[in-house]
């Protein structure tokens, strides 16, 4: 459920009460263990952190024109969803990274069930989440290791070509080549929503 509302502040005092303190509570924590030149805002209809343009030039590979995203905070009809994208970047296939088993675990020994699907965690209630094992999932994946998995992962899809980011240093709106080819056909290749 996508909202359209333009601040975090506009999305988090549209929802009801008991919605607004859980997303508060995770809020809070994931700000709180954020490095720092990560960003907070309203991407994908839901509050996004993600690492700016300004750090990030060539931004999400999917949709140069978004930054590049690393976790998501969003209230659905049914359930409060946490985007934990961080934890995937450098991923090929269906392979786990070494953090997604560790934060399984953590969550399992926290005595919560996991309710979480390809780097999304789904929850009813404030109660059902460990809120230290979520802080340290995001406190494990700072900026530079976070754009290093994200170029291997980049790397390893393209069969090693060098990523966007290289290939653009040092130019304003930089575009991937991807996306000037597809320009020049007059077709752009669609924008995946990797928000569910």
């Amino acid at each position: 459920m996508q909202s359209k509302a333009k601040t975090v502040s506009e999305y988090i005092a549209s929802l009801p009460a008991e919605r607004k303190a859980a997303m508060e509570a995770v809020r809070t924590v994931i700000l709180e263990n954020l490095d720092k030149g990560y960003q907070e805002g309203m991407t994908y209809g839901m509050i996004g952190y993600f690492v700016p343009h300004t750090i990030y030039p060539a931004g999400y590979h999917c949709d140069p024109r978004q930054p590049l995203p690393f976790a998501g905070l969003a209230s659905q009809k049914q359930h409060i969803s946490v985007y934990l994208m961080g934890m995937y970047c450098g991923c090929v296939g269906e392979q786990e990274t070494e953090l997604v088993r560790w934060f399984r675990d953590a969550w399992a020994k926290a005595g919560k069930k996991l309710d979480m699907g390809k780097a999304c965690v789904r929850f009813k209630k404030l109660e059902d989440v460990p809120l230290d094992v979520l802080g340290e999932a995001i406190r494990r994946v700072p900026l530079k290791k976070f754009i290093d998995h994200y170029e291997q992962g980049l790397a390893a899809m393209s069969g090693g070509r060098s990523s966007p980011a290289k290939k653009t240093q040092g130019r304003a709106n930089p575009v991937p080549p991807r996306m000037k080819a597809a320009k020049k056909v007059g077709k752009r290749e669609p924008i995946k929503d990797h928000s569910r």
